[in-house]
This record gives structure tokens, sequence and C-alpha cells, in this order.
């Protein structure tokens, strides 16, 4: 099943350290680029959030917030003295060349570092974000295949359109032709000097030559198979589907730059309406 690149996903969990939560939301990007905002006590952990991320999304703008919320035990929060010192010496240096200024507590507190968690083992807290971001990374992978699901039917909505169109035209085929050798034999019975029958049939099948159109649409069928198929995958089809919209395009020139006859012309605007629409609907594909 396709997936859709826009998804958000979120989840809790209570630790002994506090409440471990864990954001994730993704917007259309052509490559995948994280950016991660993380509690100071699972910095250590980012290398490992990021492998995980890559090994389960190709594709994406994603914003992975985890945060760790502590409780009122004794697994709380204490003052970094290391850094305190730090910013305290930091500031008797700055009073000296800036007399008045000061530094709300409050300010202060929120500065990296200068708070810091009791826990006591490290690594099963950055377990426990590990096993949370699975839940989560779960989570977002399936909202991104519901809602892949509803762009794959819009796509094969229009996908079934550029068929029945296609076969339209096919159907409009002997028609024309038939119409462009009518042409062509009263303009050449307007000629004071009869043609040559050898030569009226060479011209005959020049003209006809010029409007033929069947390698275009047998081309636009395949492409129209290939499509059906490509939206069955379960790996990020994305970057196929931009590809293989690119020969659409090309067909659907092709065939409206040969038309001669106003009801084509018409069926080649639509194809390539009913293109730019799926066009819009796979940037949003994974």
């Amino acid at each position: 099943m396709i997936r859709s690149m826009t998804a958000f996903a979120a989840g809790e969990r209570n630790t002994p350290w506090g409440t471990l939560g864990c954001e994730l939301r993704a917007v259309n990007h052509r490559f995948l680029e994280l950016g991660v905002r993380l509690a100071d006590d699972l910095r250590a952990v980012e290398p490992a959030l990021r492998e995980k991320v890559a090994n389960r999304i190709s594709r994406g703008k994603l914003e992975l917030n985890l945060r760790l919320r502590h409780g009122g035990d004794e697994n709380g929060l204490q003052l970094n003295p290391a850094r305190v010192a730090q910013l305290a010496a930091i500031g008797r240096n700055l009073q000296e060349h800036f007399p008045a200024m000061r530094v709300e507590m409050t300010d202060l507190l929120q500065f990296p570092g200068v708070l810091q968690s009791q826990a006591g083992d490290p690594a099963a807290l950055h377990a426990e974000a590990l096993s949370l971001l699975d839940e989560v990374l779960t989570q977002f992978v399936e909202a991104r295949e519901r809602e892949g699901g509803k762009l794959a039917a819009v796509i094969l909505e229009r996908v079934d359109a550029i068929a029945r169109h296609a076969a339209d035209a096919r159907a409009l085929m002997p028609a024309i032709r038939a119409g462009q050798k009518q042409k062509l034999e009263n303009r050449l019975a307007d000629l004071p000097q009869p043609l040559d029958p050898g030569r009226f049939e060479q011209e005959l099948v020049i003209a006809l030559q010029k409007l033929d159109v069947d390698e275009e649409l047998d081309r636009l069928d395949s492409h129209i198979a290939e499509l059906r198929r490509v939206l069955k995958q379960k790996d990020a089809v994305g970057r196929r589907l931009d590809f293989l919209l690119q020969e659409f395009n090309r067909e659907a020139n092709t065939f409206g730059s040969k038309s001669v006859d106003a009801r084509t012309s018409a069926l080649a605007v639509e194809l390539k309406v009913l293109i730019d629409q799926i066009r819009e609907q796979a940037q949003n594909i994974e």
C-alpha cells in the first residue's frame, strides 16, 4: 500500500524517571529530512533515534520531539553544580562590561544543563525512549498508509478516466483517417490536371502517417498498466511515480501535436488535465 508523506503520531509512557512524551509529524519533501528536539537527558540517544526513523521512513520532512516530564519523587530534577559554576563565572565577567545586566531565575533554569535528572540508570531511560519511538513510528506509518489509500483511490479515478479517453481516441481514429482521405481527394479533384494515382497514394500515406497516434496510445496503455501496478507495491513509490508521469505527459503532448480533429484535440487537453491532477496527488506520496 502506498503511503502519504504527511502524517502525525504521538504517545506517552510513564517511567521511573517521569513521563516520556514523543511526537512525530511530517510534511512533503523530496528526500528524508529529520529535525530532532530532545530533552537533555536523552541527547545521547539521538543517533539511535535517527537510525530507527531512517529504517522505516524514506521521504518527508519530519520533526521528532521527545520530552521527559519529571515527577515529584526522588528521581526529579536537581541543579548541576558544574554548569551553574560555569554560568556564574561568565556572569561575573560580563558584569564588568554590562553592570546593568540582570538575569531572571526562570531564564537561568531553562539554560541547557542547569537542571539534571537524578535518574540512576541512563541506559534504561534510553531504552524506554527507543521503545516509545517504536510505538509512535508504528502509528505514524499506519497513518501514512491510511492517507495513502485515499490518495491511491483519487489517482485511480484519474487513471480510469485517462484509459477511457484513450479508448475514445482509438474509436475516433478510423473516421478521422477516412475524413482526411476524403479531404485530400477533394483537394486533388480541384487541380487543373489529374494527379497520377501512384502520386495520390503516396500523398495519402504521408498524410495518414502524420496523424497516426497508434504508437502513442499503445504507450499510454502501457503506462496506465504500470501505474496501476506501482500503486499496489508496498515500497516507497513516489519517485517512480514522478518518472512515470513524465512519460504520461510526453505521450499526451505528442498525441495533441498530431491532432487534426477538434475531438482528439479536446481529448488531448483532458489527458493533460488528468495527468496534472495525478501529479499533484503524487507529490504527497512517499
